[in-house]
């Protein structure tokens, strides 16, 4: 009988384990981002760079929309976004919980992201957030609007371009107000262009330095797929009024949005062409060029540069009362 109740209790504390080793790991509750996402691939940088492993944290794998959720419920101690300023998820999260808190990232920090990623030191000032005290240091880089080039023709990619410039002001999207001229190349470098997007951007009397792609696309197509994010974030709301913009004011086409996983989910289906147009932070858009990070030995040869969207900041977030001042707290 005895030996019963202790062969029960060791399959109870083994599965104890195992389901906390599901949870990837102990320590706080922490939001990275869906799989296959360009969050989840900094939030991984990040907490690298302050000497946090799989074991020091659980991992949340959530849309930031769910994060958010989860900060307010308490289910989650910090959320890490790469969002546009200001977040309206984290605006509707502080409308919510009433006690939010945006984390710095350290110096330290900073340098490692500039080292080991294409972000840049970024400062979001105090009077972005109503909540803020001080300004806040982290690193950002740009969202782009790239398409498949085995889909986009080059006069569709250049009337795609003109209209994110010039009809970006029927764009409610606080983020709309990025797409500008003197934008429009931001997050450009190092990425292959659209032919129709280069012929548009010189044409207003810009320098377009970038190697020009190769297209295969015929005008036959008609229907068209823009990835975009997860509903909770910026992409998919943005990529739903920039599809309806493109519908209203260039002939003979369709464009719908669609809900992803983001930058990375973006171009792969771009390069397995089960998808037309993609929203993307610029960093992953090299990687895939290049057939480096998650795209090692598996590069995308069929996405081009169409134009700049806004800058996509990093944003950590936590509440009040989970008590936490930096990340250096979860050592």
């Amino acid at each position: 009988m005895r030996r019963k109740k202790l062969v029960g209790l060791f399959i109870l504390m083994l599965t104890m384990v195992l389901v906390l080793a599901a949870c990837g790991g102990g320590g706080k509750n922490i939001a990275i981002g869906p799989p296959a996402s360009e969050t989840n691939t900094v939030s991984s940088l990040i907490l690298e760079a302050y000497g946090l492993g799989e074991d020091d944290y659980s991992a949340y794998q959530e849309g930031f929309g769910d994060a958010a959720d989860g900060v307010q419920d308490g289910n989650i101690d910090i959320s890490i976004g790469i969002l546009g300023l200001p977040a309206g998820s984290i605006e509707s999260l502080q409308a919510s919980a009433g006690d939010v808190k945006m984390l710095d990232l350290s110096d330290d920090a900073i340098d490692h992201m500039e080292e080991n990623s294409g972000y840049q030191r970024y400062t979001i000032p105090q009077d972005t957030y109503d909540f803020l005290d001080a300004d806040v240091e982290t690193v950002t880089a740009y969202a782009v609007l790239v398409g498949n080039t085995d889909a986009i023709d080059e006069e569709l990619g250049y009337e795609l371009a003109k209209s994110m410039v010039e009809n970006a002001d029927e764009n409610t999207h606080a983020q709309s107000e990025q797409m500008t001229l003197e934008n429009a190349l931001q997050g450009s470098d190092g990425l292959e262009i659209h032919p129709g997007a280069k012929r548009y951007y010189e044409e207003q009397g810009l320098t377009v330095d970038n190697p020009e792609a190769e297209l295969s696309a015929t005008d036959s197509k008609d229907e068209f797929i823009l990835g975009t994010g997860s509903q909770g974030g910026t992409y998919y709301p943005l990529g739903g009024e920039m599809a309806n913009i493109w519908n209203n004011n260039i002939d003979g086409i369709n464009v719908t949005n669609t809900e992803t996983g983001a930058s990375i989910e973006n171009l792969a289906s771009i390069r397995d062409g089960d998808m037309d147009l993609g929203m993307t932070v610029h960093v992953p858009a090299l990687d895939a060029l290049n057939g480096e990070g998650d795209f090692e030995g598996n590069e995308v040869t069929n996405a081009a540069f169409i134009g700049h969207i806004y800058p996509e900041v990093v944003q950590i977030v936590t509440r009040e009362n989970a008590d936490i001042e930096s990340l250096d707290d979860m050592n």
